[in-house]
């Protein structure tokens, strides 16, 4: 039987040869990959899959389809198509009520003539006229709410 301290040398001899021999696999392995990875490899290439960024325009179908299924929104039901009989010549009526105050406001500003050029106000509404290339211009303002409406009569 060999004493101790020779056979922790053997030991440790023993470990040295086998940490040796596996980095001697492990550089090996490593090299080969490198040489393999560069054999096969190839450049990479991105393309776009939406049409709308130079991808094929054959995909829009099924991007579209896609989005259509994902979408959660549920548009809400018109109210016009649930309006009775009645409701319905109730509104008719109020819009002919202001339609002729709106006309004999009109008659009592301009009268039987053109519109003039100019500012008018009626309440809370400031109305202004002008001429434009395109032809005349009529800005309404609601000064308490700030809503604005433009309207452009064409020249004729």
């Amino acid at each position: 039987m060999p004493s101790k301290e020779k056979y922790y040398f053997l030991i440790l001899d023993f470990k040295k040869k086998k940490l040796h021999l596996t980095m001697k696999k492990t550089l090996l392995i490593l090299f080969c990959f490198g040489c393999l990875s560069s054999v096969f490899s190839q450049q990479i290439l991105y393309k776009p899959m939406n049409p709308f960024f130079g991808g094929d325009t054959f995909n829009y179908q099924q991007l579209l389809a896609e989005a259509t299924a994902q979408n959660d929104f549920k548009e809400a039901s018109s109210t016009s198509s649930t309006q009775t009989d009645l409701e319905n010549f109730t509104d008719g009526l109020n819009r002919q009520l202001l339609n002729s105050i709106s006309r004999s406001l009109f008659q009592e500003q301009f009268g039987n003539q053109d519109l003039a050029v100019g500012t008018f106000v009626f309440g809370t509404l400031v109305v202004d006229i002008t001429p434009s290339s395109g032809g005349l211009l009529i800005n309404i303002l609601d000064s308490t709410t700030g809503e604005q409406t433009q309207i452009i009569i064409p020249n004729q």
